[in-house]
């Protein structure tokens, strides 16, 4: 699966692109090979910003990975992401949305639109179960490249904070601002 999203990058590359993402998250495992291609910054997944979460943390503190299906996120995200299973173990809480609305409509052939509205629900419902589960959780990350339109919504119910994808594009876009005339707009 990796050489197509390295073809698909450099095309993108090619024409113009001067970022490289991906709609899903779990494809964080291609992240260095596309790196190593693209010859552009590459943000693969949201699960970029667990490094960076980790060290911004107390100790004792967890991150709930909101994910469209936590069967996929598995140990080897973890070590991608050069986090080792104590770690692992101490610091995260991994919850998907399997068995929702939305979850059984994706699966349809053809996919069954969802409403937004309960696209949030969905999502903002497994991070309230994730920290009355797990009341140490201080912020939740959002692996899933559709979730962050329930962002808001989690921020509200949870107060806690909530990083996405879109928070990552911006990030790294807006280090890229006024390169060659290319600008974000306010930041």
């Amino acid at each position: 699966m990796e050489k197509p999203y390295i073809e698909a990058a450099r095309r993108l590359v090619e024409r113009g692109a001067s970022v490289i993402s991906s709609n899903c998250g779990f494809s964080v495992r291609h992240q260095a090979a596309v790196a190593a291609a693209a010859n552009v910054p590459v943000v693969m997944s949201s699960l970029l910003f667990v490094p960076s979460i980790l060290l911004q943390l107390p100790a004792a503190a967890k991150i709930a990975i909101l994910t469209y299906d936590s069967t996929h996120c598995g140990d080897d995200i973890f070590e991608i992401l050069g986090i080792d299973g104590a770690t692992r173990e101490a610091r995260f809480v991994v919850g998907g949305i399997e068995g929702s609305e939305f979850w059984r409509n994706s699966l349809e052939k053809p996919v069954v639109r969802t409403s937004l509205g309960s696209i949030q629900e969905d999502v903002a419902a497994c991070a309230e179960r994730l920290r009355a589960a797990s009341p140490e959780i201080k912020c939740v990350l959002l692996e899933c490249a559709e979730f962050p339109v329930a962002a808001s919504v989690i921020r509200e119910r949870t107060a806690l904070p909530v990083y996405d994808l879109v928070g990552l594009c911006k990030t790294t876009m807006a280090a890229l601002a006024n390169r060659d005339g290319f600008d974000v707009g306010p930041h």
